[in-house]
């Protein structure tokens, strides 16, 4: 989908949505969630989030994310079963309601980020010991490393934290024979997924994942999985010269609507935060649909015959 088409349709952005006869919601991120009995209704919105709060809403990306993930789910479900029962919209999963666990399992293949919680900034601060893994001195930024890891996070509506398996295991947050199966599960899946972003041009450089357990206690997918808001994708072509000439990885890049933030207001501690131009907000849609495209080989489609709402709410008709 190109920019002018994006532009003609920003009116079909999903900001919120108010479905109380679906259950009780809980407002997450960028996602509305309704409990409707051991049911979970999943309403991906174009909520943008960063600094800890909402800054942008972005045409089309609740889809894109929706979509994303159901494309990776159906090609990951003969390694692990996935919360999804159904898809009634192409922005809602019906999924099953299970028991998460506190933790967030976090596959790199490369030493890379900025954040906090990322390796590369742990990496700087001298650490190399990192509970069930340990790198060695010289290596540099965007590296990729000899085999992929596994770090992890706690899990927080707020900031996550970095956690060592050992102490996973020790503040009996998981026990240690699951805590071995989402090892191997996760790499398994991570695997996978660098597989097929290989084939498309992609490198799948880190991720997340969430895990539950369902009724019979049987560990389970659940959130998302690589897609643009979890994942950190590479172009794999442009990748080893520009590593060799210590540029940064040709990416599929959301930074440049923070920096805007950044020079424009303080989005930590202002109130009210200023609108985002409309040119950004459509790069960004832009992006989200490009890399969408090509994960899956498939052409975005959007339906503007019917309001976005109006839609959702009649799809979910049988759920009320």
């Amino acid at each position: 989908m190109n920019k002018a088409k994006i532009k003609e349709n920003l009116k079909y952005i999903l900001r919120e949505t108010n479905l109380s006869e679906l259950g009780k919601k809980k407002t997450g991120k960028v996602r509305d969630v309704y409990t409707k009995g051991d049911q979970l209704i999943l309403i991906s919105t174009d909520r943008h989030s960063s600094f800890d709060r909402i800054i942008a809403h972005i045409p089309f990306k609740g889809q894109v994310l929706t979509q994303a993930t159901l494309f990776w789910f159906e090609k990951t479900k003969d390694i692990i079963q996935n919360h999804v029962l159904e898809n009634p919209d192409p922005n809602v999963v019906i999924a099953k309601k299970c028991k998460v666990l506190p933790v967030e399992i976090v596959p790199r293949a490369y030493i890379t980020g900025v954040t906090g919680t990322s390796l590369w900034t742990h990496y700087q601060n001298g650490q190399r010991d990192f509970g069930s893994f340990r790198l060695p001195n010289g290596i540099k930024k965007n590296q990729k490393l000899p085999k992929p890891v596994l770090t992890f996070t706690t899990k927080s509506d707020e900031h996550d934290e970095y956690i060592t398996p050992k102490e996973i295991v020790a503040k009996g947050l998981i026990d240690k024979k699951l805590f071995k199966q989402i090892e191997e599960t996760a790499l398994k899946l991570f695997a996978r997924g660098q597989r097929i972003a290989k084939k498309q041009g992609l490198i799948l450089v880190d991720t997340k994942y969430e895990f539950g357990l369902d009724e019979n206690s049987k560990l389970i997918l659940v959130d998302e999985i690589h897609t643009p808001d979890s994942s950190r994708f590479w172009f794999y072509k442009s990748y080893p010269e520009r590593f060799k000439k210590g540029l940064e990885p040709e990416y599929f890049d959301k930074e440049f609507l923070r920096l805007w933030f950044r020079e424009n207001c303080d989005p930590y501690k202002d109130k009210i935060l200023p609108k985002a131009p409309t040119d950004l907000i459509i790069e960004m849609s832009a992006r989200y649909i490009k890399i969408y495209e090509q994960i899956t080989g498939k052409k975005f489609k959007i339906d503007t015959k019917q309001n976005i709402k109006q839609r959702i709410k009649k799809n979910l008709k049988k759920y009320v």
